[in-house]
């Protein structure tokens, strides 16, 4: 099982109101753990954990790339194995 933590950042107020997390879930076999957020109406950032296969969350990080918004990996665990980036 791999676990990696994002922060995932808005770039534009419209972005504020897109369901990033319901299409995250709906799309990937990933289980997000929130561990901080902040929203207001101009911007917004979300840290989570996701876990899953190694596979499914290279995907679901992949896919998180096309979206627009800022993605910035800050850890990465392997099993037993925790890499800080």
């Amino acid at each position: 099982m791999a676990s990696i933590t994002v922060r995932i950042t808005t770039r534009t107020p419209q972005q504020v109101c897109e369901p990033i997390l319901y299409r995250l879930v709906q799309k990937f076999l990933v289980t997000p753990n929130i561990i901080r957020a902040e929203v207001n109406e101009e911007k917004g950032f979300l840290e989570l954990d996701l876990s899953g296969e190694l596979e499914e969350v290279q995907r679901t990080i992949a896919w998180l790339n096309t979206t627009g918004l800022y993605i910035d990996a800050i850890q990465r665990s392997f099993g037993k194995d925790t890499v800080n980036l």
